[in-house]
């Protein structure tokens, strides 16, 4: 009798187990010990706050595990078939921020709904990912056509995320689109035709001569890449040189903070109490920590609130100060194996789909990672940027989460069907 229920018991754990036999874990480890980490690190520097942020981060973080592990043992082809919905509901999302959004930090981002407040743009990644994936693996970027359908989809949630105005996000869209034209086959060449305008526009207000001479430039690489030669390099080259005074036109767009953001990450002293304040009292808490840090809850900058937003944007600072070099480095390379394990699935992923949705997750983190660590050593711009499974934000880990999930299954679902007789 005893032995039935062994043999039962084992049967049945094997098909509980089975069902993440190729899961990836040390993909699904280090997230998990970020997101533990992040809790430990947000209650010190919140500690004397009435809500316990260091609580939420873990439960948050636990809900989001439990989803991901849950989606790795779903099919992920079956997001094929979702995907116009997927994209639908998060332009309708998107939408209703404009109506019904909560204004906060002097932007309306946010739903309420039974008191608690959840951000569309952060889910919205996620369905931006799927959309351009399902997308892509059927019409590659191989052709200026797929380039085309892939930018009239990323326009929409783009719009209206830039319009909250939430700049942060809106460059992480792009990132997305980067990364994922490329890995469909873009040629190199029209990548940087799709980022030129931008740069000219930050150029025209730099040195007129280095913006002339990028202008020419792309029409230059339009020549060699792009059909109809001459039409192509003449609008290539326009573009680029209406862009210069069109700049002027989307920076008036920006609030003041955000103004003050892109412009004195360069020189933070110019307005040390204003805009720079920010990113000189985040290299002050780095530079403080030295090789092993001044102990946990025992930063001066961190504990003493010094620096705006710790527990979120700026929560790297506080692990700089308190944990030293050697924390900051070991969150640096648990990131680094996050990636590469992201590289890994992409290819060996069995389909085009898995492929290109794992390469959008790696742009999505690599770019929030590279961007939000530059910011408070002052080697980037402050957008907003949260840094994965490690700033507080229930959105953004969810979506983490939720989008591991996504590259789990299709690691877990990356052999072929094969069948065999009987």
């Amino acid at each position: 009798m005893l032995d039935r229920l062994d043999t039962r018991w084992q049967k049945q754990w094997r098909l509980f187990a089975g069902g993440w036999q190729e899961v990836d874990w040390l993909l699904m480890t280090l997230p998990i010990v970020l997101t533990a980490f992040g809790a430990v690190v947000i209650h010190s520097v919140r500690n004397h706050a009435e809500t316990a942020y260091g609580l939420n981060h873990l439960f948050v973080g636990v809900i989001g595990l439990g989803l991901a592990l849950w989606i790795s043992r779903s099919r992920y082809e079956t997001l094929m078939g979702w995907r116009w919905i997927i994209y639908g509901l998060a332009n309708l999302s998107l939408v209703a921020v404009i109506f019904i959004g909560t204004v906060g930090l002097g932007a309306q981002r946010w739903i309420t709904i039974l008191g608690f407040n959840f951000q569309p743009s952060e889910f919205a990644k996620l369905a931006i990912i799927i959309t351009l994936a399902a997308m892509l693996s059927r019409r590659d970027a191989s052709s200026l056509w797929g380039v085309v359908t892939a930018v009239a989809i990323i326009l929409p949630p783009w719009a209206l995320v830039f319009i909250q105005p939430d700049l942060g996000t809106s460059l992480v869209f792009g990132a997305i689109t980067l990364g994922m034209l490329y890995w469909a086959n873009c040629n190199p060449g029209w990548l940087v035709i799709f980022i030129s305008p931008l740069a000219a526009a930050i150029l025209f207000h730099l040195n007129l001569p280095i913006w002339l001479g990028w202008s020419l430039g792309m029409g230059a690489i339009a020549w060699f890449t792009l059909p109809w030669r001459w039409f192509s390099t003449v609008l290539v080259t326009a573009i680029n040189l209406i862009s210069g005074k069109l700049g002027s036109v989307f920076w008036g767009l920006l609030q003041d903070y955000q103004k003050d953001r892109l412009i004195l990450f360069l020189d933070p002293h110019k307005d040390p109490l204003g805009g720079g304040y920010h990113l000189i009292q985040s290299r002050i808490a780095i530079g403080a920590g030295k090789l092993w840090g001044q102990g946990w809850g025992e930063g001066s900058q961190t504990q003493l609130s010094f620096i705006p937003e710790q527990h979120t944007d700026f929560i790297f600072s506080a692990i700089g100060e308190e944990w030293g070099f050697v924390g900051a480095i070991a969150v640096i390379v648990a990131y680094w194996f996050i990636c590469y394990r992201l590289v890994i699935i992409a290819q060996n992923a069995k389909d085009d789909f898995g492929s290109l949705l794992a390469v959008g997750v790696l742009s999505m983190v690599v770019f929030q990672v590279v961007i939000n660590i530059g910011m408070t050593i002052g080697l980037a711009p402050v957008t907003g940027i949260p840094l994965p499974w490690l700033s507080y934000g229930r959105s953004a880990l969810l979506t983490n989460f939720l989008a591991l999930g996504v590259v789990q299954s299709v690691a877990n679902f990356r052999h072929r069907l094969k069948f065999t007789d009987n």
